[in-house]
């Protein structure tokens, strides 16, 4: 294990548990491989999510969602290594136009600088060199995954602040690097392709969902890392339809779908001239 490669830190900030198993799971196994340290946080406990596996049976009689999320969360984490969890303490926003976007406790409606306050005492915390998160459409809209963008973009630029004061009076630190998770917009089309023909009806528009190729600047090959990403992904069983496109996908296909994430980084890039393939770049020598 290269001894730089320990000193390293990367923090992935998350909505609701399985999101990070489905946007980032990749990166989190390949960097915990590599000797890198990953964090993952989370806005919520993903408590107003639905059972949408119609097969799923609880571990045991009575679970709340909050419960059975966590017993999923937990068995994801170990598959992709991360090193340390932690969590905001909102609730679940729920979907856009829902009533639960209105809860006093729910993330959308967090005071910014009470929620900043909490992430930045976490940055200080686990000093991460590299922080990723949702772009600011949240990817796909959700409130949550909004609020996360928020937090996030606030929290990156406040942690050196030396004015701004802790709870846990912890010293100020300076994040190098802060990426948005990216899909390509040639790439949704193209898994939207291959929905259509297997005769199913594609469940998002890339055109929506989708970031120009323009802005996206980093491009990291997975692939060798796909076997712990799928299993971690699997282990959100109340979370996967059995009709849904993770089970649907063809395995000729799962390569180019999934082995390959994609970003865009917003602070502390000079990627003009190239596309990046390590979110370490210039911390990693080759």
């Amino acid at each position: 294990m290269n001894k730089m490669h320990t000193e390293l830190s990367l923090m992935v900030v998350h909505a609701h548990p399985d999101d990070e198993s489905i946007g980032t799971g990749g990166i989190l196994a390949k960097y915990s491989a590599e000797g890198i340290r990953t964090v993952l946080v989370y806005g919520t406990r993903g408590e107003v999510g639905e059972i949408l596996n119609s097969d799923f049976v609880p571990p045991s009689p009575g679970l709340k969602i909050e419960d059975i999320r966590a017993l999923e969360l937990e068995k994801a984490l170990k598959v992709l290594g991360v090193e340390s969890v932690h969590f905001l303490g909102y609730r679940d926003s729920g979907i856009v136009g829902s009533p639960e976007n209105h809860h006093p406790q729910a993330f959308a409606e967090a005071n910014m600088r009470e929620a900043t306050g909490k992430l930045v005492d976490i940055i200080r915390r686990e000093r991460p060199h590299v922080i990723v998160t949702y772009n600011e459409r949240g990817f796909y809209g959700h409130p949550d995954h909004i609020m996360a963008n928020r937090v996030t973009l606030q929290a990156f630029s406040t942690a050196d602040d030396p004015e701004f004061k802790c709870k846990n009076g912890l010293k100020p630190w300076h994040p190098n690097k802060l990426y948005y998770i990216a899909a390509p917009i040639t790439r949704l089309r193209m898994i939207n392709r291959w929905a259509l023909e297997r005769g199913e009806k594609p469940h998002f528009d890339p055109e929506v969902l989708g970031t120009p190729e323009d802005e996206i600047t980093t491009i990291i090959d997975v692939r060798e890392y796909l076997p712990q990403k799928l299993e971690a992904i699997n282990c959100h069983q109340s979370q996967i339809d059995p009709n849904g496109f993770f089970r649907n996908l063809l395995n000729k296909y799962r390569d180019e779908a999934l082995g390959y994430e994609y970003f865009s980084c917003v602070k502390g890039c000079n990627t003009i001239d190239h596309k990046e393939t390590e979110l370490f770049e210039r911390f990693i020598a080759k």
